[in-house]
């Protein structure tokens, strides 16, 4: 257990924190006499009727606090770390790792690999269990920290030992059954890669994992994805339309199998693999109540939904607009459709959709989420863009108005001569911004998880990328 300082970042106002007259700068010491890990130790400890505070005050004094309230009552205590510990760094060598696939000379907060738990059920980020103790199971199961997010890519011990590097990789596995046995619920991730652990690899991989259904909840199939970064790295390639093909009809084929049994689709394909293979995105139903959106899966068919949903609200005008929007090369054509949609009830509303190729990380990257300034002032400049450009908000650093590339959303503003929206990811944010009824003027990405920097807990950033 490391040591940490838990320093006090702010205090709500009218909470419990302010009427005992803690302060900014103030350090918490302990809670009913332990000492506090990291912000699920805090949670856990403060659930009661009474507690008592060990804290040392900005001037050196070391108090003791005694408090009665709720059972669940927060104390309105938000500390300069988040998480109140250190983020724990990866440990394997993973063939299909995007972060190795980075160019030098980018902020180093993007080259950290997190592989930890607890930012799985905080974040939704998705760890290998190579990086977990006995104990680190043990708080997930005293503490009930579900889901927990879990990157299998095979269930083949030897072969998971190949593609992470670690000759632990395929022990790690045996903590899955721990989790499924104390009935943790947790979601599932296969990395696909070319020539590894597709085929009748991930067909076992299947299998096998449907041995933790219910608890295993869903378990999604992403391919690789291959920046022009690769100088060294492991040799993979790039999946055809054929490939995806072949992939999709193994997916349909189990989900067919398992909703019989279970209610459950279970294993779900990434949008991209419908859009590589040039088939539909499936229907709403398939998706199980979208529960792995962050991984791209079902999220071009949840936008349609919600923007044909407040198109059903509205009974359009003659209002005149022309726009653009910019875009990943993946999610252009369904962005075409949605404007098309928009312009039956708005028909003068124009919007101009420019797909970007990313010359940055090379063109196989077609997401929109690893779109970096640069390239959009390259392609933009001196294009027809309208009143406004539209950014979809997975373009941007969490709560920032920062590019990958460091450059800001003014510095593009400023180089194209052009206003710039940022629009969030729900359907009516999308139809809101094209309508230009959007309230607030934004140029940034709204916060899901504070993750503060701080000189007494380590890095702060994973780098964990948005894949749509």
């Amino acid at each position: 257990m490391t040591q940490n300082r838990h320093i006090i970042k702010s205090i709500e106002p009218g909470s419990i924190a302010e009427e005992m007259e803690l302060v900014p700068g103030d350090e918490l010491l302990t809670v009913n006499g332990e000492k506090i890990e990291d912000v699920f130790d805090y949670h856990y400890q403060i659930n009661d009727t009474y507690i008592e505070l060990g804290i040392r005050r900005t001037n050196g004094e070391e108090w003791v606090l005694e408090i009665d309230k709720e059972y669940d009552e927060d104390l309105g205590i938000v500390f300069e770390n988040s998480l109140m510990d250190e983020y724990r760094s990866c440990r394997n060598n993973c063939v299909f790792c995007f972060i190795d696939q980075m160019p030098p000379g980018m902020r180093p907060t993007l080259y950290f690999k997190d592989d930890d738990s607890r930012l799985s059920f905080l974040q939704g980020n998705y760890v290998t269990l190579t990086n977990m103790s006995d104990r680190d199971i043990e708080r997930i199961i005293r503490y009930r920290l579900e889901p927990i997010n879990i990157s299998f890519q095979t269930t083949n011990p030897e072969l998971r030992c190949k593609m992470l590097h670690n000759r632990f990789a395929g022990d790690a596995l045996n903590k899955v059954k721990r989790l499924f046995d104390a009935g943790i619920e947790m979601n599932g991730q296969i990395v696909l890669c070319k020539g590894l652990n597709d085929g009748k690899e991930l067909e076992r991989s299947i299998s096998d994992l449907t041995a933790y259904l219910p608890h295993l909840k869903s378990v999604s199939v992403v391919p690789v994805g291959l920046s022009k970064y690769r100088d060294g790295l492991y040799p993979l390639e790039p999946f055809a339309k054929e490939d995806a093909r072949e992939v999709l009809r193994v997916i349909r084929r189990w989900q067919e199998k398992l909703y019989e049994t279970w209610g459950l689709h279970f294993i779900h394909a990434s949008d991209e693999w419908y859009l590589l293979a040039e088939e539909p995105i499936p229907e709403e139903e398939s998706y199980d109540g979208y529960l792995q959106l962050e991984n791209g899966v079902g999220m071009l068919r949840l936008l349609e939904e919600e923007v044909e949903q407040e198109l059903e609200e509205r009974s359009g005008d003659d209002r005149e607009i022309r726009i653009s929007l910019a875009t990943g090369k993946l999610a252009a054509p369904t962005l075409e459709r949605l404007m098309q949609r928009i312009r039956r009830k708005y028909p003068k509303v124009q919007v101009k959709i420019y797909p970007i190729r990313n010359d940055f990380f090379g063109e196989m990257i077609t997401v929109s989420g690893l779109i970096t300034g640069q390239d959009l002032i390259a392609q933009l400049k001196d294009q027809p863009l309208g009143e406004t450009l539209l950014l979809p908000c997975n373009m941007l650093r969490e709560g920032e108005n920062v590019f990958l590339d460091d450059v800001t959303v003014e510095d593009v503003e400023r180089e194209l001569g052009i206003r710039i929206q940022v629009v969030d990811e729900p359907g009516k944010d999308l139809v809101c911004a094209v309508l230009n009824e959007k309230n607030e003027w934004t140029h940034k990405r709204r916060v899901m998880y504070e993750q503060s920097d701080s000189s007494n807990c380590g890095p702060s950033e994973c780098g964990q990328i948005d894949p749509v």
